[in-house]
Parts: C-alpha cells; structure tokens; sequence
C-alpha cells in the first residue's frame, strides 16, 4: 500500500513538472502593428530633427525611405 502510494505521487509530480513545461515557461509574446501615414512620419522626422533628436543626415536617410516607401 505504502508502496503503491509512493508511486502514485511520484507519478502526480511527474505529469504536474510535464505539463507545466508544455506551457512555454511564462514567455509573453506580443506583437504590435502601427500605421503611420506618409504624411505624419515625415511631420514627425521634421519634429525629430528641429527637437535635435535626429541629425540632418539622418533627417535626410529617414526622409527619403519614407518618401519611397509611399511610392
């Protein structure tokens, strides 16, 4: 009896840890979409850059990409 006991909870623990690992440790996963249109990131690269928190080159990277990717 003691030893059928034993085994059953040696058993509960083993399908409790099993189960538990299934369950990807916990990691949260997001995902995040924006739309931004054309028109507001390139207001948003002129506020960047007259707040100094981009410089003119890449003002003028930023600028462009957008401009092609509106194309």
């Amino acid at each position: 009896m003691m030893l059928q006991r034993a085994v059953l909870a040696t058993l509960v623990i083993a399908a409790a840890v099993t189960l538990t690992a299934c369950g990807g440790g916990g990691a949260e996963v997001r995902s995040e979409v924006t739309t931004v249109s054309q028109g507001q990131e390139l207001i948003d690269l002129k506020k960047a850059l007259d707040s100094g928190a981009i410089t003119k080159d890449e003002y003028d990277r930023l600028r462009q990409k957008a401009l092609q990717r509106g194309n």
